[in-house]
């Protein structure tokens, strides 16, 4: 089985919210269930895959500013903090730290909700330490 994983979180680069996906969608749909659950911030860094307008524009309806780049093929570039970018390794962090966990790295589990248990499980631990 094939699945993707969205993930939000805090600048620290502890897990806040997740969202398991179909490996084969693409990732709007993740970025629309996780819309509502995102924290009251100020940027938001997500990287190529988050490329929507209509994705930005609920982002500036709920007061949060964007650092995405726009994709290669995209017709009207789209500007962003290039320094401000370098911070988005952190949530690469936080997936390194979730895959050190063998039971999720490996994806053992072939039901959705049990990979997504186990996936929660490891958050927890990896948010309090």
């Amino acid at each position: 089985m094939n699945t993707k994983l969205h993930a939000i979180c805090d600048s620290k680069g502890r897990p806040i919210d997740f969202f398991v996906s179909a490996g084969q969608v693409r990732d709007y749909i993740g970025a629309r269930a996780l819309l509502s659950s995102l924290p009251k911030v100020d940027w938001l860094l997500g990287d190529r895959g988050y490329n929507a307008d209509w994705f930005r524009k609920a982002l500036q309806d709920k007061g949060i500013r964007t650092c995405i780049p726009g994709r290669k093929q995209r017709k009207t570039q789209v500007k962003y903090d290039k320094r401000r970018y370098k911070r988005r390794n952190r949530i690469e962090i936080m997936f390194g730290r979730l895959k050190d966990w063998r039971r999720v790295a490996t994806r053992y589990d072939r039901c959705p909700k049990t990979f997504f248990s186990a996936i929660a499980l490891a958050a927890i631990v990896i948010y309090w330490l």
